[in-house]
């Protein structure tokens, strides 16, 4: 029986791993590691099919240690006690042991303790694989004992070199045209594996003649594309949605916008955000904003998917597109420390309310200047606490509306200061 091209592809030297020069090039990581002679336990950090597995197979042979493998998906306790048993005998005859562990996120914070005693004490070197950020999947201890190495997802030349090493293996080229090769790269979305099996159901037509984009695409179906909306990739792209717009950036916006979707992203979840960002990034410098991401939210939410789409997608251009202002969001925040700060100060005597003759004598409402009989209908009265200095908390940007939310706050501090002078 035939292997699978991805077997029959696999590399056998570090040097021939694509994609991961940063690691396993002349002045990579692991080339210098193992030329030290000190191969330290690895936490492999990448997404699927960029060589997690390959590497660690690598340095156990270069490395001269005997290679075990076990998933988290499938293993437990006593899978663990009899690798670490094995391991221990190994290692009183003077043999070493690499301990590769794929999907370790999926082991439990106990299972993941077990594996500290074993790393202290040189019984094996583990290199564990994961899809998930080291950070919140793996335990603190583990990961303290372990240096993390991020595996990069295989760019458009590393997928054409992956592609020809397939044709050479398989003896033709593959029957597509220049644009579907293209695209025969990109539906692979970083994964060489995926894209060797993609490349094993080509090599089966028997027609030599060139596939287009449309004939690739009636072949194969599809990948979905990597998104989890439960995990790490959910929030890198909500991140680089709020930055896109934050940069003023709509056509980045609009791209990360569509990739949440294609990803299966609850549209809501989206409105929510983009209203957010409208209060926090646009604010005053555009009052319109928020107005018109609770207006889209409101049209999704009476249309729904797929027409309801279109109304936040509008939203999202809007907010690339409108002047920025975060003074809002620092004010109030500013605003929160000094309250919590002041504790409980009592409004100026002044400004408080007298329904009662014992309130008036306490001189509730003394003094206090009706701003509508004033000149400029402006009392310029203090109504911070007693005992608090005026603070500043709100200043307008330069920018948008709030150019003139400026000057009026501007005008209003001059005649503040010319009636207290």
């Amino acid at each position: 029986m035939i292997a699978p091209l991805a077997d029959r592809l696999r590399p056998r030297a570090l040097d021939e791993v694509v994609g991961q020069e940063h690691l396993v090039g002349p002045a990579g990581t692991l080339t210098r590691m193992l030329g030290r002679g000190s191969l330290a336990s690895l936490v492999l950090w990448g997404p699927p099919g960029v060589g997690k597995t390959t590497i660690a197979r690598l340095l156990a042979s270069q490395a001269s240690l005997e290679f075990v493998q076990l998933s988290a998906v499938f293993s437990g306790v006593a899978d663990l006690k009899r690798v670490f048993e094995e391991a221990t005998k190994r290692r009183r005859l003077g043999e070493g042991t690499l301990l590769f562990v794929d999907e370790i996120h999926r082991f439990n914070r106990a299972q993941q303790d077990g594996f500290l005693p074993v790393v202290e004490n040189g019984t094996v070197v583990l290199v564990g694989a994961t899809t998930e950020n080291p950070s919140f999947a793996l335990n603190g201890a583990l990961l303290s004992r372990c240096q993390v190495l991020v595996l990069k997802r295989l760019d458009d030349a590393a997928m054409e070199l992956i592609l020809a090493r397939a044709e050479d293996v398989v003896g033709r080229r593959v029957p597509l045209d220049e644009e579907a090769r293209g695209t025969l790269r990109a539906m692979a979305d970083g994964d060489g594996r995926y894209l060797l099996n993609l490349v094993e159901q080509l090599a089966a037509v028997e027609d030599p003649t060139p596939m287009d984009t449309a004939g690739l695409s009636e072949l194969l179906s599809k990948r979905a594309a990597l998104y989890d909306k439960d995990r790490e990739e959910h929030y890198n792209l909500i991140s680089a949605l709020h930055k896109s717009l934050r940069g003023s950036d709509p056509d980045a916006a609009l791209y990360w916008f569509a990739r949440m979707l294609t990803g299966g992203e609850d549209p809501r979840f989206i409105a929510r955000r983009l209203v957010r960002f409208a209060s926090e990034d646009v604010g005053l410098a555009d009052p319109q904003a928020v107005v018109q991401a609770l207006a889209g939210w409101e049209t999704y939410e009476r249309l729904g998917s797929p027409e309801g789409e279109l109304a936040l997608a509008q939203v999202v251009l809007y907010l690339g597109s409108a002047p920025k202002s975060n003074a809002a969001y620092t004010a109030f925040k500013a605003a929160m420390r000094a309250a919590k700060q002041t504790g409980s100060l009592m409004p100026p005597a002044h400004i408080l309310n007298a329904p009662t003759k014992m309130m008036k004598n306490l001189g509730y409402g003394a003094g206090y200047a009706y701003d509508h009989d004033q000149e400029d209908a402006f009392s310029g009265q203090n109504y911070f606490p007693d005992g608090l200095a005026r603070q500043n908390f709100y200043t307008p940007r330069d920018r948008g509306f709030e150019r003139e939310l400026g000057k009026r706050l501007d005008h209003w501090s001059r005649l503040r200061q010319d009636k207290k002078t």
